[in-house]
């Protein structure tokens, strides 16, 4: 597959786009007609973008848009900029299916608090980018939409549950574009597809509002974008504290988009590795990672391997008890009913069943693994400014398997443990970012995890941002 070169519109980064569109130096009809045209020709490769809205009214949407600025109206900085939600956040007028033949028709009454603060920023929204059925496993194929391919390698899976949302952008679909992770889901398929992908601290970026709202800690909503700049700008929109979500954080998102300018000199970077054995990998992953850690120690970093004393298979035991409890929990109900069920994947029926024979008091042990995990973080971090970690253990796998069986020649146990290498940022609820790491023998991208402090987003994102200006990678495109 050979994809086409951007034309002049959907080469701009996202911020540049805005500035254009600001300066006048070209129209939301013209960048909507740029996107669309550029959807036409792609998305049929490579399964992005679903449940697409009519071009008439995304161009009446878009001549509106330009009406505004005319009478000087500015929506904000992403007016009449194209944007396709993840399928599993709520967009009030067009359908969240979630990637389940249960939801093809669900049409929510209202929109989720990332879509009301990105239409109030200025979006237009075009349709969602396709996501595994509820999220469930970190490759993107559903029965109502089927796969979306790597668009380094269309045999190859592009990774998820954001997969959709991560190819769109690695191919100029979208400038810029949301995800959400729980297992990695804005990490892994960033990695795998040359692009970068965030998972803010626990609370910075409102998820919701939802029927539970406190007990739902381990999945965030966050921005991905071809650059760090164009990220932490889409950042500056989602986060920030909603009264409907008592947990979020104070304050709201504009340091975000102020400068990222930041000399990384002399910030210590703990390498680790494959976790001292602990996790399978395919060979070249760690070699891929560690030659980007390079480019890290070329500008000032201290990079040094480093292990942390903690008991990794009570942090696995804790992880897979509490991703089930809240699995059953918040997808029971379909479960419940005998046609919906049969129509269920099997990873979301073995979820089900096995958070369903948990007991009160398992949940609550592996609660306090996770805070234990949290106090071995912060003596961590007291010596390493940041952690690093590979977004994946494997490169992206053959796009018609459902999992991959086999990483380094050890047998996968379960759907999701070949994604082992993501948990520990998961737990820790600590602000990660995905930047590209290079590529492996195959051609196909890998990434590496950048883990720091709680809260410490911003920091997370300066680094990232210096390490942006200097890496070679992302300017091998998929379309050459």
């Amino acid at each position: 597959m050979a994809l086409p070169a951007p034309d002049a519109i959907t080469a701009l980064g996202a911020r540049e786009l805005s500035r254009a569109i600001h300066g006048r130096d070209v129209s939301a009809v013209e960048v909507m007609t740029a996107y669309l045209d550029r959807i036409e020709a792609i998305n049929r490769e490579v399964t992005a973008l679903v449940s697409l809205r009519p071009r008439e009214a995304l161009l009446a949407e878009a001549a509106a848009a330009d009406a505004d600025l005319g009478r000087g109206h500015d929506r904000g900085w992403l007016h009449g900029i194209p944007q396709a939600p993840k399928d599993l956040t709520a967009t009030a007028g067009i359908v969240t299916t979630m990637g389940a033949p249960a939801l093809a028709r669900n049409m929510p009454g209202a929109n989720s608090i990332l879509v009301e603060r990105t239409t109030a920023a200025g979006a237009i929204l075009i349709g969602k980018t396709n996501t595994p059925e509820f999220g469930l496993g970190s490759h993107t194929f559903n029965p109502l939409f089927g796969t979306t391919r790597n668009p380094y390698d269309p045999s190859r899976s592009a990774g998820g549950s954001s997969g959709g949302a991560a190819v769109a952008l690695a191919t100029r679909m979208l400038p810029v574009a949301d995800g959400s992770d729980m297992m990695g889901s804005l990490r892994n398929p960033a990695g795998w597809n040359n692009v970068y992908g965030f998972r803010p601290s626990v609370g910075r970026v409102p998820t919701g509002p939802g029927p539970e709202i406190y007990l739902q800690q381990l999945s965030t909503e966050g921005p991905m974008g071809r650059s760090v700049a164009d990220l932490a700008m889409l950042l500056s929109t989602e986060a920030g504290h909603d009264p409907r979500m008592p947990l979020s954080l104070d304050g709201d998102g504009s340091v975000f988009a102020g400068p990222l300018d930041h000399d990384p000199a002399g910030t210590r970077i703990g390498w680790l590795g494959d976790l001292g054995g602990r996790l399978a990998m395919e060979p070249g992953v760690i070699e891929t990672c560690e030659a980007a850690l390079g480019l890290f120690e070329a500008m000032g970093c201290v990079v040094e391997p480093v292990r942390i004393d903690f008991d990794l298979d009570a942090l696995w035991d804790a992880w897979a008890t509490l991703r089930s409890f809240l699995v059953a929990g918040s997808l029971g109900l379909f479960y419940d009913m005998p046609a919906m069920r049969a129509g269920l994947k099997p990873e979301a029926v073995w979820e089900i069943e096995r958070g369903r024979a948990l007991t009160a008091g398992a949940v609550l042990r592996a609660s306090a693994v996770r805070s234990d995990w949290h106090r071995a973080l912060l003596k961590t971090h007291g010596t390493w400014d940041v952690l690093a970690l590979p977004t994946a253990q494997l490169f992206a796998f053959d796009a018609d398997e459902r999992w991959p069986q086999v990483v380094g020649g050890r047998a996968m146990d379960t759907y999701h443990r070949w994604m082992e290498v993501v948990v520990p940022a998961s737990m820790a609820g600590a602000p990660t970012l995905a930047v590209p790491a290079g590529f492996g023998a195959g051609g196909t991208p890998m990434g590496l995890q950048l883990i720091g402090p709680a809260r410490a987003d911003l920091a997370v994102l300066r680094l990232g941002h210096a390490y942006d200006l200097a890496q070679p990678w992302t300017a091998r495109g998929p379309f050459g």
